[in-house]
């Protein structure tokens, strides 16, 4: 079910006319014609993506601005694992499990709208990700981060995130 909307004529067909094999099709759209309508559908449809989670702030005194709402776990965890995918596919040989985090902090600052704690959480798996390896990254997902344990615990309320 993971990106199922890819089969999806708005994305389909952009896949197939901007393939490129080192990137997303969505950047060629994007520089092509100017906004990538593949990635506004796809992004709106797939919870894994942070950019699914953007909404007006709830802070009433200015609602025009944008902010990110806090992204559940298990969707955390699918990103976690989407950004791992695309840079083994997208750099070949060249991958290595300190890859989805470089290009993560190549991007942190330009992530303005993504809430703190998701942005902590994706950095902290990211970090384990490239310095205890996809085994032990894995199974720390699976019994501890999923079972709502780790970062993201708030300390009043006793309440997880």
């Amino acid at each position: 079910m993971h990106d199922l909307s890819k089969l999806s004529p708005v994305e389909f067909l952009v896949g197939a006319r901007y393939y490129q094999g080192t990137r997303s099709p969505n950047n060629a759209e994007r520089e092509a014609t100017g906004v990538s309508r593949a990635w506004l559908h796809h992004k709106g449809r797939n919870k894994h993506h942070f950019e699914y989670w953007v909404d007006y702030s709830p802070d009433m005194s200015d609602p025009r601005i944008l902010a990110g709402a806090r992204m559940p776990r298990r969707y955390v965890a699918e990103m976690i694992f989407d950004r791992v995918s695309a840079s083994r596919v997208y750099q070949g040989e060249a991958y290595t499990d300190r890859s989805p985090l470089a290009y993560y902090l190549r991007s942190r600052e330009r992530l303005w709208f993504v809430h703190e704690d998701t942005k902590k959480q994706m950095e902290f798996l990211l970090r384990m990700w490239a310095e205890k390896g996809e085994a032990y990254t894995i199974r720390y997902i699976r019994t501890v981060f999923l079972k709502g344990e780790g970062p993201g615990v708030r300390a009043n309320k006793n309440r997880l995130l």
